[in-house]
């Protein structure tokens, strides 16, 4: 039994993921604080998904998760899935709907919607929110735990670590809380930024700057081919931007900030709509008609093209230009980093929490849920649903277990 100044539970970190820890074990009935370091709750929350909230995708299941991942995705979404996720918000009050990708957002397309219905419960739970609140070490103690806070000493049986990873730092997630974790003897699987621009010094970045195109690309690490990816292209000064660029940014991260590769490629099909023996037949015909060189793949693709392709169009060699445009190679130095990275790849070692009920196997009445965590999932509302998920069901078994 809690002493009078004991909690039972004390939520580390108040985003997603400690937001629905919070909520679940307030709904236990557990006496719950969140510590969040910054001004106010739920920073990351409010910029997600460009300030609109992306809360989930309708295609949620564990293919959309790194692959070591997946026994305790599996584990956690049968117990808070998909339609856990949508029910939870809808009996806050909360209207959502779906756009052709499955993406789930609020109707009012606001992620202070999320926001005030998130906040509204935690108050009719009374659940204590302290903010400027960073913790900055825990301990065991004879009744559970003792927790250096910036605003003092505090004292709980149970403790959800819900703090994070080190993506957009200026959200409170840099990556100091990894200590706490492994205070405890958990290792960590090293972080690098995921859903992040890529840096690259072809002169092509730079003349083309502001350009964006519709391309389909892959990446090659070691010569090893990837998946190919078709979605924007961003042409900007320091290298490649883009859906399609961040949707293949993760395994090129872990290549070069993780398992120090150098050889690592962005392949480009330029044209992605139309077939290479076509383009050559088409290019072709151009040349019959004597298209001057700036002009052989007008209407194909944006004037700007025409400088940097140049002198591969001077060869005046149909299959020699199909060739380049379809399997344009740009080599790729680092990632924009942690400042821009949606995400984060790696994290605490999600093996050595129960994949039940993410209690860690190295310090009973611990939980980690959420981003600290080493996983990670595809853009488009699966790394929330991910911290939904997994906050509540922690939350749910520090309470039960108060």
């Amino acid at each position: 039994m809690a002493h009078k100044n004991q909690l039972h539970v004390v939520v580390v970190g108040g985003g997603g993921a400690g937001i629905s820890a919070g909520i679940s074990a307030g709904r236990k009935g557990a006496s719950t604080l969140i510590c969040e370091k910054m001004p106010k709750l739920g920073k990351k929350v409010r910029i997600s998904g460009n300030g609109r909230c992306n809360i989930t995708n309708d295609k949620l299941d564990a293919t959309c998760y790194n692959p070591e991942s997946k026994a305790i995705i599996e584990s956690i979404l049968s117990r808070f899935g998909r339609l856990d996720i949508l029910k939870f918000f809808k009996e806050l009050g909360l209207r959502v709907y779906s756009d052709k990708e499955g993406r789930v957002f609020p109707i009012t397309n606001q992620s202070a919607s999320v926001m005030d219905v998130l906040e509204l419960e935690l108050s009719r739970l009374g659940v204590e929110i302290r903010s400027d609140c960073e913790v900055t070490s825990i301990k065991k103690s004879a009744g559970g735990f003792a927790l250096e806070s910036k605003q003092g000493l505090l004292e709980a049986q149970r403790v959800i670590l819900c703090s994070g990873g080190k993506s957009y730092p200026i959200s409170g997630t840099d990556g100091s809380a990894y200590a706490l974790a492994t205070h405890f003897g958990h290792t960590l699987v090293e972080p690098v930024p995921s859903t992040v621009p890529l840096l690259c010094q072809d002169p092509w970045c730079r003349h083309l700057t502001g350009q964006k195109i519709a391309a389909a690309v892959r990446y090659e690490i070691d010569g090893v081919a990837g998946p190919v990816i078709e979605g924007d292209l961003l042409f900007t000064d320091y290298g490649l931007s883009g859906l399609a660029i961040f949707d293949s940014s993760e395994e090129i991260s872990i290549a070069i900030s993780r398992e120090r590769v150098t050889d690592t490629q962005i392949i480009v099909d330029l044209l992605p709509f139309i077939h290479e023996d076509e383009l050559k037949k088409e290019l072709s015909s151009r040349l019959r008609r004597n298209f001057p060189n700036d002009k052989l793949l007008a209407g194909l693709l944006p004037p700007k093209f025409a400088y940097v392709l140049e002198d591969v169009f001077k060869t005046r060699n149909p299959v020699t230009i199909a060739s380049y445009v379809k399997r344009k190679t740009f080599k790729i130095t680092d990632t924009k980093g942690w400042n821009e990275a949606e995400f984060t790849a790696g994290g605490i070692n999600h093996k050595e929490v129960n994949p039940r009920t993410l209690e860690s196997k190295k310090c009973h009445g611990l939980y980690l849920a959420g981003e600290i965590l080493d996983v990670n999932g595809k853009r488009g509302g699966f790394n929330l649903a991910w911290a939904w998920a997994s906050g509540y069901i922690a939350g749910l078994e520090a309470s039960a277990k108060s």
